[in-house]
Formats: C-alpha cells, sequence, structure tokens
C-alpha cells in the first residue's frame, strides 16, 4: 500500500463541488490541498467566498495558469462540462487527474459531442478513460492516470441497475426511471430557473425524454449487460432543497431476485446499505453530507413488477465523495479515507 502524501489541485474550487472536494480532503490523511483555482473570483481567500471553509489551510483563489504544476501530484477537475477537457489536456503527465465533469465519462467522443454539443479534443484519452463509479471499478482505478467521475444522476441510478445486468435479471426492454435531485446539482452558476423564487415551494421536470445523462447510462448498462440495445426512459425533476438525489426504478423482475442480486452485489461495500425487505423507504435526509446510499426494493402491486428506490447526496456521493473514494482506490488505500467524519456543510 503507497501511503505517500499527495499534493492535490481543485480545479474550479469556487463552485460547489469544488468546495466540497477541499471540505472532504480536509478530513484525509494523505492528500494536502495546495491549490485552489477559480479565474473570476481569482484573488480572493476561499473562505471568504464558502465560510465554513475558514480555518487551517484555508487556500487563495488563483488562476489555474499560476499554479505551480511541479508541486501537484493529482488535480480534481471540478470545471464546468466542456471546459474541463480544455485544462486538462495542458497537464503535465505526471499529474493524475480525477475528473468530475462530463467531459471523459464517455468511451465513443461522437457520443460525448451529441449529448454536449461540442467536439471532444482529445477522443484517445475520453476512449481510455476509467468510468469511476468507484464500488464496480475498483480494479480498473488501480494506478489509472485519468479517471472520469459520473454524473449525480447515473451514478445513484446506475448503483441500483449494474447489478441486475450481469446476469441479467430484469427485462431490459422495460426500464424506467423517475429521478428527482436538490438545486445544487446544476452548479453555482447564476441561471434563472434556479433562483429561489423559481424553485422553492413547487417541483418540476426538465429534459423531458433528452437529458443528457441518458446515453451516459445508457452506456454502462450496455457494456455491463454486453448487449447494445438498452434504451431506458428517464425523466429528471427538480426538488426545492439544495441537495440530495432520490431515483426510483420501475422493473420487470422477481423482487426476491432483484434483492438478492443488490445484496451480494454490496455486501462487503463501507458506503452502501441495501435496506431488508420491508423495509420504509429511504430518504434523502438519512444520506445528506455523506458518501452513502441506500437502496431499497419494493413488490409493486402488479405481479412481476418491482420498484427499487436509491438516496445519495449529489454533491458528496454524486461528485466529490465519489471523487475522493475514487483517489483513494487509485492509490491503492482505503477507499473510506477522508470520507468518515462529517465537517459543516453549505449550502
Amino acid at each position: 500500500m503507497t501511503q505517500k502524501t499527495l499534493k492535490a489541485a481543485i480545479l474550479g474550487a469556487s463552485g460547489y463541488t469544488g468546495a466540497e472536494t477541499v471540505r472532504l480532503l480536509r478530513n484525509h490523511p494523505h492528500v494536502d490541498a495546495v491549490a485552489a483555482t477559480g479565474n473570476a473570483l481569482a484573488g480572493q481567500k476561499l473562505s471568504g467566498i464558502f465560510p465554513h471553509l475558514a480555518g487551517p489551510g484555508d487556500l487563495d483563489v488563483i488562476k489555474a495558469e499560476d499554479v505551480c504544476w511541479d508541486e501537484v501530484d493529482v488535480a480534481f477537475g471540478c470545471l464546468p462540462h466542456g471546459t474541463s477537457q480544455d485544462l486538462i489536456e495542458t497537464l503535465p503527465a505526471n499529474v493524475k487527474v480525477v475528473d468530475l465533469s462530463s467531459d471523459y465519462r464517455f468511451r465513443d467522443a461522437g457520443a460525448y459531442a451529441k449529448a454536449y454539443g461540442r467536439e471532444h479534443i482529445a477522443p484517445e484519452r475520453t476512449a481510455n478513460a476509467v468510468y469511476g463509479l468507484s464500488e464496480h471499478a475498483a480494479d480498473a482505478l488501480k494506478g489509472a492516470d485519468l479517471v472520469a467521475c459520473p454524473g449525480c444522476y447515473p451514478t445513484a441510478i446506475l448503483m441500483v441497475l449494474l447489478p441486475l445486468m450481469s446476469p441479467l435479471i430484469i427485462d431490459k426492454d422495460a426500464i424506467i426511471i423517475d429521478a428527482k435531485s436538490g438545486a445544487s446539482g446544476a452548479g453555482r452558476g447564476l441561471k434563472e430557473g434556479n433562483l429561489f423564487c423559481e424553485v422553492t415551494e413547487g417541483t418540476h421536470a426538465y429534459g423531458v425524454g433528452t437529458h443528457r445523462h441518458t446515453p451516459e447510462i445508457e452506456q454502462e448498462l450496455n457494456l455491463r449487460a454486453g448487449v447494445s440495445d438498452i434504451e431506458v426512459t428517464f425523466t429528471p425533476h427538480l426538488l426545492p432543497m439544495a441537495r440530495g438525489e432520490h431515483v426510483t426504478c420501475h422493473l420487470r423482475g422477481d423482487v426476491d431476485a432483484v434483492q438478492a442480486a443488490l445484496e451480494a452485489a454490496y455486501a462487503d461495500q463501507p458506503f452502501v446499505t441495501v435496506l431488508p425487505l420491508g423495509s420504509p423507504p429511504p430518504d434523502t435526509r438519512h444520506v445528506r453530507g455523506t458518501n452513502d446510499c441506500r437502496i431499497a426494493v419494493f413488490p409493486d402491486r402488479v405481479k412481476g413488477r418491482v420498484i427499487v428506490i436509491g438516496v445519495i447526496d449529489n454533491l458528496v456521493k454524486g461528485s466529490s465523495g465519489q471523487a475522493v473514494q475514487n483517489l483513494n482506490l487509485m492509490m491503492g488505500w482505503d477507499q473510506a479515507l477522508g470520507l468518515d467524519v462529517l465537517l459543516p456543510l453549505f449550502p
């Protein structure tokens, strides 16, 4: 086991996932955050943007070009989709990368271009990046240099569905996913639809039938099942809360087989709890601020139909926590390092 202390740069530290990564690394015994970039807010203290990050380890926010890369071992890419690759492709080869954007999630650069509206500048790199759904990628993560963290919706959904793909124990042609997220999932940028008066006291669906996380979900389901024709119905909704992700998967299959497959898949995983049959449904409050995923299986009143519910914190397990977990697995460390103590949250 390697226990070298790594020096980390957080790219885009002024955003929610960047701040969350800094928060989690404060508790990591083998990683020191030494650089925080945020071009628009360069010159400020990170604690001036996020007061909960005050204290020892407070960082100056600097421009990416001002980072001394000779002193950095790993970069966490917390930049917007479509811009992360532009910076990551300029980094020295010795810097490991854990990217939280969408830019390296697609094996096929053409699929990325179709989903995100721009050509990938390094198609060979996205083809070979490790898709970092931690519990399902531990072997591939060992020694990896470039890891693409899944999106928050795909994380919650794939944690539920991947164990049912090989062997395929559900009807692959009847997968319906009803998903809900807190407003932080849309990032910290100013958007009219995320204003308080637009979000509070209501909920709404968005990206209906077209959401760009759908091909990412389908990519991983098809790869795991060894087929190419799985297509899901995925509808996301915005809830009037800051953080949390709740997914309800409607499936055709046997409830006992689904329960058994999930229990077997996660029996030794520290961050996943498969609740016993008959348990109350999990709640996003049960995982807030943690790297945990809670899953519950229910028989539908219609014979042969199964409902599976999964909850995560979109900023932790769905983003920064999974990124830290991936780094731990890359380095051969205990995957729970830095993720077992709660520190102050924002938002």
